[in-house]
């Protein structure tokens, strides 16, 4: 049995020293996988710690949108948000840049501790959407240069945008599309004169208007309050009142339409005997009453051709009144189109103001409309009547025969000197034939 016993033991040990090596392996395998994960996580999560770029332009990426716009050129101007940032921005490019182009790319820029964007004097800033920009308790934007929104969702919690006309600059925005939510949307900042030129030709505006800001225009574009937008429309052609959209879905919201012409009257008609004038391009507008909805910066020009045409018929239906002759009625189509106002037109209606740089709009030139006026024939007047025709009312008509008692008693006498006038005729016969027997 020692034997055996002595066997085991000593088989067991070999056994031992046998995994011994098996073991230790394990154990550096092991060891090894744990540092070679920390070394692959180590890199990860300091890289996740790092910060983001948050824009780009080009190819190169940037930490901040501010540095962004300072590396922007005169071949890349565009500014393209790569995440959402908190920051407060100004338009500073370098000199040889005069504008830049936002690109929001879905994320939003939140101001930090001031307005959210700032565009200075001579600098142009175009927002593309979609993407947000957040004033909070500052405004989104403030322009003393020029500023174009094209696509966006912009908020703030007082005043959503600013603008200023001073004596050495003056402000410019052109809003064609987005979302505009604020308590108030468009103001003055502190140092302005006047607003500058600021046109809305299209987006959602969420906010009150305030009244006489002067060069705002409304174009067209959906209102959420219409207390002062009057006077910021040449009349209220534009305006749906009811607050629904085209297709007659109520949405909440009050409709501006794009610039039109409208006419009361498309055809009207002029009659030489009520009297004949010669008509003005106001004349014309006012007798057709011809309208513009909404655009101080348009005004409506007659075809100069085709209205002195009409003139020209109008002196020859007077002359033919006066020379007492027949016209043929006439008809004249008459174009009345809005044309942009030029920087002679601002000074001629506000010279205080100067000439400004017209960039509103332009895309809605060439709009018109088509008038008809006609003037009613005139016929020739009848030659009056030669004195003595039976139709002269002048030359007394022939008396009818009466037909009363005396006319009996006339035919009586007449009757009865005819009887003794035969009687003497017979005893004058009867007389000569005695005389002729005797003899």
């Amino acid at each position: 049995m020692y034997k055996h016993e002595k066997q085991a033991v000593e088989r067991l040990q070999s056994n031992h020293i046998h995994m011994l090596p098996t073991l230790s392996t394990a154990i550096i395998t092991f060891f090894l996988i744990i540092s070679l994960s920390g070394t692959m996580l180590f890199p990860i999560m300091a890289f996740a710690d790092e910060p983001q770029p948050v824009a780009q332009v080009g190819n190169t990426t940037y930490m901040s949108v501010q540095d962004a716009i300072g590396h922007t050129s005169m071949k890349n101007n565009t500014v393209t948000l790569l995440t959402d940032t908190t920051e407060s921005v100004t338009v500073t490019p370098p000199k040889v840049v005069r504008g830049i182009t936002l690109e929001l790319n879905g994320h939003a820029l939140n101001a930090s501790n001031t307005t959210a964007i700032t565009v200075p004097a001579n600098m142009q800033l175009t927002i593309v959407g979609p993407g947000t920009v957040a004033g909070g308790t500052q405004p989104a934007v403030d322009c003393r240069g020029a500023l174009h929104v094209e696509g966006g969702t912009f908020t703030a919690d007082a005043t959503l945008m600013r603008f200023a006309e001073t004596d050495e600059t003056s402000a410019q925005g052109s809003f064609s599309g987005g979302t505009f939510t604020a308590p108030t949307l468009f103001n003055l900042l502190d140092d302005a004169k006047n607003l500058g030129y600021v046109t809305v030709r299209g987006g959602e505006y969420r906010g009150m208007i305030p009244a006489g800001l002067n060069t705002l225009t409304l174009l067209s574009g959906s209102f959420s309050d219409t207390s002062n937008l009057a006077p910021y429309l040449a009349d209220s052609l534009g305006l749906i009142p009811d607050g629904t959209s085209g297709d007659g879905t109520g949405d909440g919201m009050f409709h501006v339409g794009d610039l039109a012409i409208s006419s009361k009257q498309t055809s009207v008609e002029l009659d030489p005997a009520n009297g004949l004038q010669q008509l003005s391009a106001d004349d014309l507008l006012t007798l057709t009453g011809t309208q513009l909805n909404g655009i101080a910066d348009y005004r409506l020009v007659a075809d100069s051709d085709q209205l002195q045409a009409l003139n020209d018929q109008i002196d020859r239906a007077m002359q033919a009144m006066e020379k007492r002759k027949a016209f043929e009625a006439v008809s004249q189509n008459i174009t009345i189109t809005a044309v942009r106002n030029t920087s002679d037109d601002a000074i001629d209606a506000n010279p205080s103001r100067g000439a400004g740089p017209q960039l509103r709009t332009s895309d809605h030139d060439g709009i018109s409309t088509q008038v008809t006026v006609t003037i009613k024939a005139v016929a020739e007047p009848e030659e009056p009547e030669e004195p003595g025709k039976p139709s002269n009312p002048e030359k007394p008509e022939k008396p009818e025969m009466p037909r009363s008692g005396s006319a009996v008693q006339a035919l009586a006498i007449i009757s009865l000197l005819l009887v003794i006038a035969s009687a003497i005729c017979a005893y004058a016969t009867v007389h000569l034939q005695s005389s002729r027997l005797h003899n």
